[in-house]
């Protein structure tokens, strides 16, 4: 199971355990994660599950699809690391994932 590090806006860091297949907003979510809102449950429609991803990271993710793109424009504070965690499909080459929460308006 990968594992995932979160950063949420108090400063806490939170390490989860996530099957694979299963998304990063998913992994939030099932562990209570502060600041991943999901509000559309993953159906990349909502930009409420906005997280940071460390740099060293980013080449390993899948790249960014058009429709992911989009939403981010909607999205609070987006950066250049900025990913919707929906979109983040987890496996073994994912395992130690940094994610910084980013402000989605909680």
């Amino acid at each position: 199971m990968p594992r995932l590090i979160f950063r949420q806006a108090d400063g806490r860091k939170v390490e989860v355990l996530a099957p694979a297949g299963n998304t990063a907003m998913e992994a939030a979510v099932d562990n209570g994660v502060t600041g991943i809102l999901a509000e559309c449950g993953g159906a990349c429609a909502c930009a409420t599950c906005h997280g940071y991803i460390a740099e060293a990271w980013l080449p390993r993710l899948k790249p960014m699809e058009e429709m992911e793109d989009a939403m981010l424009d909607a999205a609070i504070d987006r950066r250049t690391n900025s990913r919707l965690l929906c979109q983040i499909e987890l496996g073994p080459e994912l395992d130690g994932l940094e994610i910084t929460v980013a402000e989605n308006g909680a």
